[in-house]
C-alpha cells in the first residue's frame, strides 16, 4: 500500500494548435489530492507550425540537484525549482526531442528527427557522444556512433521515431514508435534487450520485463522480454460530448493517446494520455486506481511525466 501518492511534474503538447495560441505547458499535480498548478505556459511563436505535434509544446523532464530540465523540440531549458529560467542547451543534431534523462553528470536526449540519442556532459556543457538508430530499406535497425560536435552526423530522417531513453548501470536503453525492439547500448555497441510491438512510447526495463505505454492499443502494458503482453490496463476515455475539438481528424488529435510514464514503486505507475489526463495504475491485480483530468481539449496531450523530487523538501 502507498501511504500517500506523490506530486508529479507533467508537460503537454497541444496538437494542431495555431500560431499565437498556447501550444503546451507544464503542470505540478498532487496525485493524492488532485490539486494542480500550471507552472509554465508555452506560446513560443518561432516554432514550425506545420503538421500535428511538430515543434509544439514541452516534452521530456529530468532533474539534477536543484535544477529542472525540460525539453522543447530543439532546445533543453534549465530552470530552478521555482521555474525561473537559468540557461538552455542546444545542438545542431537536436530536433523533435521527445524524452530525456540524466544519469550522473550526463544528460541523454532523444533527437527524433535525426534518429539519434545525444549525450551531453553537464560538467563541461559539451556533447560527448551520439548514436544513430535508423531503419534501412528492409526495416532493419542500422546503428552507428558519431561525433555530435562534428560534421558527419546523420541527415534529417525520423525512420524509427525514437521517443524514449533511460539509463541503468551505464547501459542506455532506447525505444521508438517504429522499432520492434528495446535497444541496449553498452560501451558504444548496440544489441536487442527485448522484443516489443510497434507503436509504443516510454519503453524501459521494469521488473525483469519492459514497461511502456502501448499507444497502439490505448493501454499501459508490461511486456516479457519476448514482447508478449504480460498485463495491460486501458487508459481513461471520455464521452465525446464532454470533450472539445473532437472534429479534428484522429491522425491529428485523438483521445486515449497514451504517452508519459513514471514508476511510483514496483507495483504502481502513473501514466499520461489525451485529453491531458494523469492516471494511477496498480500492476498486481491490474487496475486504474484514479484519474485526474487537466483538460478536456482532445488536442492537449500529456508528454513528459516525472515524480517531482522536491515535494517534501
Amino acid at each position: 500500500m502507498i501511504s500517500r501518492l506523490p506530486v508529479v511534474l507533467a508537460t503537454t503538447v497541444v496538437r494542431s494548435a495555431h500560431e499565437g495560441a498556447s501550444h503546451g505547458g507544464a503542470y505540478l499535480v498532487d496525485l493524492e489530492t488532485g490539486a494542480q498548478r500550471q507552472v509554465l505556459d508555452w506560446n513560443d511563436g518561432s516554432i514550425d507550425w506545420s503538421g500535428r505535434g511538430g515543434d509544439r509544446g514541452l516534452r521530456g523532464i529530468a532533474f539534477r540537484g536543484e535544477e529542472v530540465f525540460i525539453a522543447a523540440s530543439d532546445e533543453i531549458f534549465v530552470f530552478d525549482r521555482e521555474f525561473r529560467k537559468l540557461r538552455s542547451i542546444r545542438s545542431p543534431y537536436l530536433k523533435l526531442c521527445h524524452e530525456i534523462c540524466i544519469a550522473g553528470d550526463r544528460l541523454y536526449l532523444t533527437s527524433t528527427r535525426f534518429d539519434s540519442i545525444l549525450v551531453c556532459d553537464l560538467a563541461t556543457g559539451r556533447f560527448v557522444a551520439a548514436y544513430c538508430l535508423k531503419l534501412d530499406a528492409e526495416r532493419r535497425i542500422q546503428f552507428r556512433a558519431y561525433d555530435p560536435e562534428g560534421p558527419d552526423g546523420p541527415a534529417l530522417a525520423d525512420t524509427t521515431h525514437i521517443n524514449n531513453v533511460s539509463v541503468e548501470d551505464e547501459v542506455i536503453y532506447v525505444g521508438g514508435l517504429h522499432m520492434n525492439r528495446l535497444i541496449a547500448i553498452r560501451e558504444g555497441r548496440a544489441s536487442a534487450h527485448a522484443r516489443l510491438p510497434r507503436l509504443t512510447h516510454n519503453a524501459r526495463p521494469f521488473r525483469g520485463g519492459v514497461l511502456a505505454n502501448f499507444t497502439g492499443a490505448d493501454s499501459v502494458a508490461w511486456f516479457g522480454l519476448d514482447g508478449q503482453v504480460r498485463l495491460s490496463i486501458e487508459v481513461p476515455r471520455y464521452a465525446a460530448a464532454t470533450m472539445t475539438h473532437t472534429d479534428l481528424p484522429q491522425d491529428f488529435a485523438r483521445q486515449a493517446f497514451g504517452r508519459g510514464l513514471a514508476a511510483i514503486d514496483d507495483n504502481h505507475v502513473v501514466g499520461g494520455s489525451s485529453p491531458a489526463t494523469l492516471a494511477v495504475y496498480r500492476l498486481e491485480a491490474p487496475a486504474m486506481l484514479k484519474s485526474i483530468p487537466l483538460s478536456r481539449d482532445v488536442r492537449n496531450a500529456i508528454h513528459g511525466l516525472e515524480i517531482w523530487p522536491f515535494a517534501n523538501r
